[in-house]
């Protein structure tokens, strides 16, 4: 791999320990990406233990399968699939999740990806190029209403509205296709910049968020995690934005906490069923040395909890 497009695992050590491997347990790690934690999960399973990975990234799938290891068995699905690959396997329960969340660097850092306005490129956006609709043809047929909802509800952004007036005005004379051109039609827009980010930033990370149902995805595996976790097997989530952790924080808390009856039902404390997790300690954010090391690690945290 080039240097160019190395990854750096953000908390490596931290995510596996949480998982609290055991050489026999069967593991999943929702995006194998090129290998970091899975690599990590696989030194410490023993000869009978079991990984399975998915990534949507065909170039993900295929690191994957340089590994060679047969205790590794690689899904070229999105992790929403979860249960299903799970039944297709064989397998009933897993003793541990990891779900590392949103972009590669590899992803970001291929100028053909079309995720980063630092390259001109085709707006492709894509985290599985095999399938699916593009950033570029999502937008050649959007309205503005739709793309405000995308570039305000993902993007957080101020001037979704103006931004999308101009992205259907713009395309009224030529098509919007690559990086370049919306980079430079958003800067004109935006009329305020955020200190050391670009004015862009913001759009390009609600399209890439729209164009792979990044949130969408995270909501689908979270009950199923929950399904098929064995008893004490444990579910780590990294986020790296405030989208996808509010939606992580929000589920294992109230997967933690027991149901509530009815008001004016009157059932004791004692007989309402138990939760079906626990949270492990507190979130997890990578240290001053792992930030230095790896600026992109900087936003990231770590919600940990255990199967009752």
């Amino acid at each position: 791999m080039s240097a160019e497009l190395a990854h750096v695992t953000v908390l490596l050590d931290e995510a596996v320990d949480a998982l609290a491997v055991r050489p026999d347990g069967i593991y999943v790690d929702g995006t194998f990406g090129r290998g970091g934690h899975s690599g990590a999960i696989l030194k410490r399973l023993g000869p009978a233990g079991r990984l399975i990975a998915f990534d949507r990234d065909p170039v993900a799938i295929a690191a994957g399968k340089a590994l060679g290891d047969a205790r590794l068995t690689l899904v070229h699905e999105p992790f929403s699939a979860f249960s299903s690959a799970l039944d297709e396997l064989g397998i009933a329960k897993v003793d541990g999740v990891l779900l590392d969340l949103g972009v590669s660097s590899p992803q970001l850092d291929d100028a053909a990806r079309g995720m980063s306005f630092r390259f001109d490129a085709p707006l492709d956006m894509r985290m599985d190029t095999t399938r699916g609709e593009t950033a570029a043809e999502w937008l050649a047929r959007a309205s503005v209403q739709e793309i405000t909802e995308v570039v305000r509800g993902y993007g957080e952004e101020r001037f979704a509205y103006q931004i999308a007036k101009a992205l259907v005005a713009a395309r009224a004379g030529q098509p919007v296709t690559t990086t370049r051109q919306l980079a430079a039609l958003v800067e004109k827009v935006v009329r305020t910049r955020e200190p050391g980010q670009h004015p862009a930033t913001r759009t390009f990370q609600a399209l890439r968020i729209h164009v792979n149902r990044e949130l969408e995805e995270l909501s689908l595996i979270l009950p199923q995690c929950v399904d098929r976790l064995a008893t004490g097997g444990r579910i780590a989530v990294i986020a790296f934005h405030s989208l996808e952790d509010r939606i992580a924080k929000q589920f294992l808390r109230d997967a933690s906490h027991s149901v509530e009856p009815p008001r004016g039902v009157p059932v004791r404390a004692a007989d309402l069923p138990p939760p079906p997790m626990r949270l492990i300690g507190k979130p997890v954010r990578p240290s001053a040395a792992e930030v230095a090391a790896n600026p992109r690690a900087r936003s990231a945290i770590m919600r940990i909890a255990e199967r009752i």
